[in-house]
């Protein structure tokens, strides 16, 4: 059973919102909302959350958004009656939707004094520390200059392989790259019931639960409409990882009136997800949630313990299998003698190196390699545990 989420203080009650004091936030739209359910992109709508978004900064806070629709609003443009599945259509319909996108938001939100960048990224501008960072104080630098950045994956380009899969996802790694204090997802539904109310009728709505409570996994239904990608479980699953980062989530229909600036104001809108945990180090969530794994190494019992319970490096004398193949410096999955992953971390020594020095004591990595990048295999500072 859902259990409401504790807060910070006893004296603050269940229907006043977290977000009141969160100072940056993602604020991600659907498709469906952008783009009036696919009829086209919709200016009234994008004014008038340019509008809140002005409003929000004279209360002294900062916001990105994430938004959906250019490949719905290039499918309209191309005259196509349904969503291609083929990956160059999909880039085709992307490359001539943007181009309205854009148009759009520059154009409301100038109307309300807000001056716009366009950031396109894919998983690998995420996935590499130097784009990471890169990325991360692009955004910083816009905002420090009063700049909303309008962030979308860059469909023109992407590929099955580093697609993040869907804008809910973006917004909660954009969430944790630019340390923002919450997420709000604007979407086409209330939020999170306890099951499909189109469905059943003895649904119960969540106006707050725990970011990463497996139980609300279950209760996220299937896929959204056919415009877009997400559904409610991207968006559950998105929570969840905004969390790690300590953001906490509101998932909310876009359709409330002036939904942002009542959140800003404290008053609890569509179902909160409450961050549990305490904002990770920038270094370390870049580990947690960023990288894409390239291999993995296994671990005995006791370097498990030695990681877990006194927070060592890693020593090669703890692996007992390499996985994968990877270069140095690439990040990999630690796994406990049953398989389970228990960390991660970017590893010294390539896949075939790595396996050579397997199981051996540190002193003997010269010996075995002809040279050392290290006694550790990975160091405690590039480690982070899951």
């Amino acid at each position: 059973m859902i259990q409401p989420a504790a807060m910070p203080s006893a004296s603050v009650s269940s229907d006043v919102s977290g977000l009141r004091d969160a100072r940056r936030i993602v604020v991600k739209v659907g498709s469906a909302l952008v783009t009036n359910e696919g009829l086209g992109l919709d200016p009234v709508a994008i004014s008038q959350w340019g509008e809140q978004i002005a409003r929000l900064r004279a209360l002294g806070r900062e916001v990105v958004m994430v938004s959906s629709g250019a490949i719905a609003e290039g499918i309209k443009r191309l005259g196509w009656s349904t969503r291609p599945h083929e990956i160059h259509e999909l880039q085709a319909a992307a490359a001539v939707g943007q181009m309205g996108l854009a148009q759009v938001y520059e154009s409301c939100f100038r109307a309300h004094g807000l001056q716009t960048a366009q950031v396109l990224l894919t998983h690998e501008d995420l996935a590499d520390r130097r784009r990471y960072l890169n990325a991360r104080s692009t955004l910083m630098t816009l905002l420090s200059h009063g700049v909303v950045p309008i962030i979308n994956e860059n469909d023109t380009v992407v590929t099955d392989e580093i697609k993040f899969g869907d804008n809910d996802t973006l917004g909660a790694l954009v969430a944790n790259l630019i340390d923002a204090d919450a997420l709000v997802i604007l979407t086409d539904q209330r939020g999170l019931y306890t099951a499909d109310p189109r469905h059943d009728p003895q649904a119960i709505f969540l106006s707050r639960v725990i970011a990463g409570d497996p139980a609300l996994e279950g209760m996220a239904g299937g896929a959204g409409s056919s415009i877009g990608r997400g559904g409610m479980i991207t968006k559950v699953l998105a929570a969840k990882r905004a969390a790690t980062g300590g953001a906490s989530t509101v998932v909310c229909s876009g359709r409330e009136h002036e939904v942002l600036v009542r959140l800003a104001h404290g008053e609890s809108v569509g179902t909160e997800f409450v961050a549990q945990t305490p904002r990770l180090a920038s270094r370390k969530q870049w580990l947690a949630d960023h990288l894409k794994l390239r291999g993995a190494v296994r671990l005995d019992e006791g370097a498990v313990r030695a990681l877990r319970q006194d927070g060592k490096s890693l020593l090669p004398i703890g692996v007992i299998e390499v996985s994968g193949e990877f270069d140095r410096g690439e990040a990999v999955a630690v796994l406990e003698p049953g398989g389970t992953e228990i960390a991660r971390g970017l590893i010294n020594y390539g896949a075939s190196d790595a396996r050579r020095i397997a199981g051996r004591a540190s002193s003997e990595i010269e010996s075995l390699l002809g040279f050392t990048e290290g006694p550790e295999l990975i160091h405690r500072d590039n480690l982070v545990l899951r």
